[in-house]
């Protein structure tokens, strides 16, 4: 049975909409909705929900609180995590992506951060097979940091979002 932790941080993917309002907006998680739909065998998930913030509204305080939460996971060596989901915003993921590179360069597993381009809750919304990528990219690839989505894992650094083909990218194509 191997553990993989999820740290929420909102974004798109758990974004909700307000009937009152007619908003789509980052206010409660919706990362157990998610999870209830995937089947994950032989492994349990943590889960952290840090704040809910849509990722253009994330300060730098912000991405060092998401550096922190993931470093008391890879520090702890009570935890017997096999691997660290992020959960973000994809306008600024690839921001966070760098700084979790540069603050942890050599983590003793895998750090993985998707997001997605439609909310959960919409229709063709790539939320659960960005998830579900993730998961498993955390639990079974080299330690180190990346993006997973959209059927690709990319390593930090240099990834970043093309918005012309609505995913993630490698600025080096050889990468």
């Amino acid at each position: 049975m191997r553990t993989i932790t999820i740290i929420s941080t909102g974004g798109t993917i758990e974004k909700t909409y307000d009937e009152l309002t007619g908003e789509l907006d980052n206010r409660i998680s919706v990362l157990g909705r998610m999870l209830r739909h995937l089947r994950l065998e032989d492994t349990t998930i943590k889960t952290v929900v840090l704040m809910a913030k849509d990722s253009l509204e994330m300060t730098d305080d912000d991405r060092r609180r998401v550096v922190e939460a993931v470093r008391a996971v890879t520090d702890n060596p009570e935890d017997k995590s096999a691997g660290v989901v992020v959960l973000h915003g994809t306008d600024t993921l690839a921001d966070t992506g760098e700084l979790l590179q540069a603050e942890l360069p050599e983590p003793r597993f895998p750090i993985v951060l998707t997001g997605a381009m439609r909310p959960y809750e919409m229709k063709r919304s790539d939320a659960l097979q960005n998830l579900t990528e993730a998961i498993f990219a955390a639990g079974t690839t080299t330690p180190g940091v990346y993006f997973a989505g959209h059927g690709k894992l990319l390593r930090f650094p240099g990834v970043t979002k093309d918005r012309s083909l609505g995913t993630f990218v490698h600025a080096d194509p050889c990468h």
